[in-house]
């Protein structure tokens, strides 16, 4: 059975592959890049439509493989901003813009609310597609956000993240306290039995 991760995002591409001890192919090695359009309402939503849809297409193309895919749908929450960007985080600052874009638009957003810090939350949704089913975990990582960006690690709204009893952001903590701590290692930690569990079939 080979897992293939729906996902076109280095960044979670490059997580996915540390925090997981089996082999993990991107989908665009074995399809080719394409836009998945997710336009579900929540994360988990948008996790199965990304894993359905690459599932599909690798059933279609390679009928005698064995597939399991692997997606997640991940995004930061802020109270103050009533959710916002929630399940829009990748697309917050426009459609076709850079991790930066959404990066310095959050922290204008902050700036505007008068705030140096308010608190915020992750979520990630990870779904698992096989002939087997259709499962999906979730995973969350509590902290503040603060008005500017600190350190070069990680990717999208990490620089400007402190998770819970840290004093550093994401951007600046190393990989693996990153793995141990963040949303998405603890929605992994939750799938890895489920993947597991199919691999034996």
């Amino acid at each position: 059975m080979k897992i293939v991760l729906a996902t076109g995002n280095k960044g979670k591409l490059r997580e996915f592959k540390q925090m997981c001890t089996e082999e993990v192919v991107a989908f665009s090695e074995l399809l080719g890049e394409f836009e998945i359009v997710e336009d579900g309402h929540t994360f988990s939503e948008n996790a199965l439509i990304k894993a359905r849809t690459i599932y599909e297409k690798l059933c279609k193309q390679y009928p005698q493989e064995n597939y399991l895919v692997i997606s997640d749908d991940s995004g930061i929450s802020l109270p103050v901003l009533n959710g916002s960007p929630g399940i829009y985080s990748a697309r917050y600052a426009g459609v076709g813009v850079t991790d930066k874009d959404n990066l310095y638009k959050l922290i204008d957003a902050v700036k505007e609310k008068g705030l140096k810090y308010t608190p915020a939350y992750y979520t990630a949704a990870i779904a698992v597609v096989s002939k087997y089913g259709e499962y999906v975990v979730h995973g969350w990582m509590h902290g503040n956000v603060i008005d500017e960006a600190r350190g070069e690690k990680g990717f999208g709204y990490d620089p400007m993240f402190i998770p819970s009893e840290m004093k550093l952001t994401l951007g600046e903590l190393n990989d693996e306290i990153k793995s141990e701590i963040s949303h998405r290692g603890k929605a992994l930690a939750l799938a890895k039995p489920i993947i597991e569990m199919l691999q034996k079939f």
